[in-house]
């Protein structure tokens, strides 16, 4: 069986020769680029600069001899812009805070101010203001918000998020078409489209990070807040994201067909680590029914799996996601109340496939010993490998100064689980 047959397998709910595995196909399931690096010379592989593809969280690009070291099985078709709007090619050398060197796309653009922190823009962009910040010491860039002055009485959805959501170019399309052929044709991966098109109120695109101009609301509080003092401007944001969503994912079905077998739909996060911050009858009321619209296409167009990742406690919201036509779930954090992976397992085991839960990416893969990754890593695999519907990932991205003994011991036991 081969990864792709392997993780249709999973996706259909049935058990397959072994637990599948992800590292590194979506924005929400891969690795540091400092930590790709030292995993890389803990293996032993051949000495590559790394190149950060996901700048935001400044995520490595996972190659070909890593993949099979570490047993993946699936790779990302990706969009060719990123999360700053900069086309991704064109690798120039740039350094990470901690000093590794790295690859990073042409169009990236940073400023450094007196204290060290570092400033990117929008699209390249430097006569506008920054939209990202990477403190001195972190590890990640941070929205900047650029909320310009919000006139209540005259609020626009379509005319302040017009430049945030549009329908894919021409350019766009052969990019699509071509990585997918490539993709397909020249791997036996299964592949996961990074869509994100239906990421409603999405954190990490509300503020606007690729676009030079932020008109409407913007600070995420103030978000939160319009649900209730402006429900109407921010469905009509919402729907207006759903209307060329809906135009996007015609165009990328004429693109490359059948070729994926998951598409991303959306990372907003629903969860803390102790509750939901939104309630069920407010997610039915923004979300559910422009989630199941989504949902519904894609089943009715396409073989393709719908994923949808949320981070916290969203166990009651759970139900409504199978609803809304949710296939599956990522990141399963399992170390958020409610989340428990055996309740998980067993309520929803045969509704949703579980895409991560693999590792406390919060507590045991960074400050836990080898044997502690290992028992957690083996436990997790025994619970949500029953019957299929699983396809092990950590809980997120693996963080920059994770141990790479800690790296190595993870992989090793999935080999482990997968031998018996």
């Amino acid at each position: 069986m081969d990864s792709r047959e392997r993780v249709l397998k999973a996706l259909n709910h049935e058990r397959p020769d072994r637990v599948p595995v992800d590292l590194g196909a979506t924005s929400v399931t891969g690795i540091s680029a400092s930590a790709l690096t030292r995993l890389r010379r803990a293996l032993d592989l051949e000495e590559k600069v790394t190149r950060v593809h996901e700048p935001f969280q400044l995520l490595g690009d996972m190659e070909e001899d890593v993949r099979q070291a570490l047993g993946v099985d699936v790779v990302g078709l990706w969009s060719p812009y990123t999360i700053f709007g900069y086309e991704n090619n064109g690798w120039k050398p740039w350094q990470l805070p901690d000093g590794i060197k790295v690859f990073i796309g042409e169009g990236f653009a940073v400023t450094v101010d007196e204290n060290g922190n570092q400033y990117t823009y929008p699209q390249g962009d430097m006569s506008v203001p920054p939209s990202g910040k990477l403190p001195k010491g972190g590890f990640y860039f941070d929205n900047l918000t650029r909320q310009e002055e919000v006139d209540e009485d005259n609020l626009d959805g379509r005319r302040d998020f017009a430049d945030d959501f549009k329908i894919f170019s021409d350019y766009d399309l052969s990019y699509y078409e071509k990585t997918a052929n490539e993709l397909y044709h020249n791997t036996r991966y299964a592949i996961i489209a990074n869509f994100g098109g239906g990421g409603l109120g999405d954190v990490a695109f509300l503020p606007g990070p690729s676009v030079k101009k932020t008109p409407g609301i913007r600070r995420i509080e103030d978000w939160y807040m319009a649900y209730v003092l402006h429900p109407d401007y921010t469905k009509e944001v919402y729907d207006f994201q759903v209307e060329v969503a809906l135009k996007n994912l015609e165009l990328l079905r004429q693109a490359v067909g059948d070729k994926i077998q998951a598409i991303f739909v959306s990372g907003t996060d629903f969860g803390t680590q102790r509750a939901e911050f939104i309630s069920p009858d407010m997610f039915r009321e923004f979300y559910k029914p422009r989630f199941k619209q989504i949902n519904d296409w894609i089943h009715a167009h396409t073989t393709w799996k719908t994923f949808y990742h949320s981070c916290g406690s969203i166990v009651n919201l759970l139900d409504d996601m199978v609803d809304a036509g949710v296939d599956i779930l990522n990141p399963v954090q399992c170390s958020a109340a409610g989340m428990d992976p055996k309740y998980l397992k067993e309520k929803y085991g045969d509704k949703l496939v579980f895409w991560g839960g693999g590792i406390d990416t919060q507590n045991t893969l960074p400050f836990g010993t080898p044997e502690e990754v290992r028992k957690e890593a083996l436990e997790r695999l025994e619970i949500f490998s029953k019957g299929g519907g699983y396809v092990f990932n950590p809980i997120h991205n693996i963080q920059a100064p994770t141990p790479v003994e800690n790296l190595t011991a993870l992989f090793e036991a999935v080999k482990e689980f997968n031998e018996r």
